[in-house]
């Protein structure tokens, strides 16, 4: 991420550049909403697992675009907020990985016939194939994890393509729990809520190396895309057998388990603001816990 900002555009000179350029944007937007409704009308009935699963990522997804769009009228986030901000992103997702996947998905296996010892030991083993399978992929893919100012476009753009990759497992997470009672709502409405500062620290990374605002929000915007593609993947998984439900719950669990660990967290204590990152874990586990009650 991003320590100074120096090398950002101006913003337009005149408040009718701005409203041309944030109008062409609600023209898209409206545009990619159409399609989007013309998709879910193939995708099966309202309220359907499919169905589902692809508006909770669409929404992951727009979340993360929204995000991004301050960047179109601000020059820098400061370290202490972007800890903050990563903190809480944190706690969002070690909370959904709890209430929301491995709970559910312990409770789905006692349902399937498992003994209570049986079911703990296929949501643990769920769980760290999970996180196995994030570890080979991190090992396998290029990428950076935090480019400081004045690196490289390379390293910003192999931190951009680290954040893509990890939406995967939070897509297959909207995706898995879209068809399970209680989980669908919370999971993707806090992993939305989380996706809104990652859209804010990618746009600003680019903007760091030297991109227009505009091109950086839109790259942002279009990282969160992966998300409804791995939700369709993930409810497609799980509703091939029933059986697989609880292993997908507890696997997507073990995903963000590792994501958090390996990335969120070291990256939010790196520059001296453990404090606020911490306060910032507290109150989104919190938040999450809130609305996986409210939601679920």
């Amino acid at each position: 991420m991003v320590a100074q900002v120096a090398k950002l555009h101006r913003v337009p000179a005149n408040l009718g550049g701005m409203l041309r350029v944030l109008g062409g944007w609600a023209i898209a937007l409206a545009g990619s909403a159409l399609l989007f409704d013309a998709v879910l009308g193939r995708l099966g009935d309202a309220g359907s697992p499919l169905h589902d699963a692809l508006l909770g990522g669409a929404m992951a997804a727009g979340a993360t675009a929204l995000g991004a769009t301050p960047l179109l009228v601000m020059r820098r986030i400061g370290d202490g907020v972007e800890s903050g901000l990563l903190g809480f992103s944190a706690g969002i997702m070690l909370a959904a990985s709890v209430f929301s996947l491995l709970l559910p998905g312990h409770q789905t296996a006692l349902a399937q016939g498992y003994s209570d010892t049986g079911a703990t030991m296929l949501v643990a083993l769920a769980m760290m194939i999970g996180a196995a399978l994030l570890l080979a992929m991190d090992r396998a893919l290029p990428h950076t994890h935090a480019p400081d100012a004045g690196r490289s476009a390379t390293a910003v753009w192999l931190f951009v393509f680290a954040i893509a990759v990890h939406n995967i497992p939070e897509g297959l997470a909207i995706g898995v729990a879209a068809g399970t009672a209680g989980s669908g709502n919370a999971v993707a409405t806090g992993i939305s809520l989380q996706n809104v500062p990652e859209g804010l620290i990618v746009a600003i990374a680019l903007a760091s190396a030297g991109y227009k605002r505009l091109f950086a929000f839109a790259i942002a915007a279009l990282s969160g895309l992966i998300e409804p593609v791995a939700a369709v993947a993930g409810s497609t998984m799980v509703s091939l057998s029933s059986a697989l439900l609880p292993w997908g719950l507890a696997g997507a669990a073990g995903a963000m388990l590792f994501v958090v660990s390996h990335e969120i967290i070291p990256e939010s204590h790196r520059r001296g603001h453990e404090t606020l990152a911490t306060s910032g874990l507290i109150a989104g586990f919190a938040a999450m816990l809130m609305m996986d009650t409210l939601l679920g």
